[in-house]
């Protein structure tokens, strides 16, 4: 995977004050990936050490109110050129910066007053497809001990706990939240397991409990709660769906969004105010784009071919009558489902980084799908899906 570094962010001394800001969390992801790294301003030659500048409206200013912005457009060219050159998808540059800063950007005050904004190279990489993130963001999905990854399986998706070294395991019966009568459909087992995979620490929930089943939307996402309480930082929502053509084929897929079809939602029930600050959560980037583009550079690397596409959560446990399809097409959806949705809107609502990857084990609306025939094509692709998601968590390790 390629992916497009600020120099200074990697220990190289190219600030406006001769320094750098070296970020651990990029360095070690760095070390994972092939890196192009850039520094807009030096590459338009102005000197180290220099006057720091800052953004003011589409300009860029030094503190006495010097106009350096043709400078800074210069820069950003020649590094936007060698983006371009390097075929990448994703580019981690310095918060804040006139030339780096993602979202936010300092004034022009020189008070340390900051404001929505890209810098200047930031928004030309963005208008070429090349998705930008800050270091902050890199450093809040990286993975650790005390923040481990979370991984919900759905069924025939099992097979990836074989990868994992355990540490201990707990009884589904012993989560706060989880009903106490339920009991695994096949294909899913309720005993978490927390240790580590290729050295990323983990915490794998190899089932889950369904809203079909009778459940509420608060039981069905207890595990998301007893995840972030463990600490968990990012989790991945693994599931099988129904593939809708022409939208979507079978296989491996990433979900980029979705539509919540089930008639409920976690955050209406008053147990679950408690858990989330607000329950007026925005839902934009629920499914976090960094987490996207490092699932999509891991599969271009291990030659997975994965589609990817919106996920319709339906209540089940039926399957979709024609009509249901043809409708579900038209609203521009990929992939159907009876799980996933709520659970995404816990953990972003709990500030979680969320990866959801489904498993189309057949085209929707075909007569003969059931229960087994998901579960065999669970068995079809677990190598894949494990590939997938390792490599992932390698790249958050």
């Amino acid at each position: 995977m390629r992916v497009i570094i600020s120099r200074c962010l990697l220990g190289a001394s190219c600030r406006y004050d001769g320094g750098s800001k070296p970020c651990e969390a990029v360095r070690s992801l760095a070390s994972r990936v092939e890196v192009t790294s850039v520094c807009p301003e030096t590459a338009s030659g102005l000197p180290v050490p220099r006057p720091p500048a800052e953004r003011r409206g589409g300009r860029v200013v030094l503190a006495d109110g010097t106009d350096v912005t043709q400078a800074f457009e210069s820069g950003a060219v020649i590094s936007l050129g060698r983006a371009v050159g390097s075929a990448a998808t994703l580019a981690v540059l310095k918060a804040k910066s006139p030339s780096c800063g993602r979202g936010l950007v300092y004034d022009g005050s020189f008070t340390g007053t900051l404001v929505e904004g890209d810098g200047i190279l930031a928004a030309r990489l963005e208008e070429e497809g090349i998705h930008v993130v800050t270091e902050d963001v890199v450093q809040s999905c990286r993975a650790s001990v005390e923040h481990p990854v979370a991984i919900v399986l759905g069924s025939g998706l099992a097979g990836l706990l074989d990868a994992v070294k355990p540490v201990r395991r707990i009884d589904y019966r012993d989560i706060e939240g989880f009903p106490e009568d339920a009991r695994p459909i096949e294909g899913h087992s309720f005993k978490a397991v927390v240790g580590s995979i290729d050295g990323t620490p983990v915490v794998v929930y190899p089932g889950r409990v369904h809203l079909y089943q009778g459940y509420s939307a608060a039981e069905v996402t207890a595990l998301v709660r007893h995840a972030k309480h463990l600490g968990c930082r990012d989790i991945v929502f693994a599931c099988a769906t129904g593939a809708i053509p022409p939208n979507a084929t079978t296989g491996l897929g990433l979900i980029t969004d979705h539509i919540n079809l089930t008639g409920t939602n976690p955050l209406v029930e008053p147990d679950d105010l408690r858990s989330v600050e607000s329950p007026f959560v925005g839902m934009g980037d629920a499914y976090t784009p960094y987490l996207l583009e490092l699932a999509r550079g891991v599969a271009a690397d291990e030659g997975i071919e994965v589609g990817e596409g919106v996920y319709a959560g339906m209540l089940g446990p039926s399957y979709e009558t024609p009509a249901e399809i043809r409708a579900l097409g038209m609203l521009g959806v990929s992939y159907v489902g009876m799980s996933t949705v709520n659970e995404v809107i816990m953990a972003h609502a709990l500030g979680m980084n969320v990866l959801g990857v489904t498993l189309a084990t057949n085209l929707a609306g075909d007569s003969s799908v059931d229960h087994e025939s998901v579960l065999v094509a669970g068995q079809a692709h677990a190598d894949e899906f494990g590939r997938l998601v390792r490599g992932v968590l390698r790249l958050l390790g």
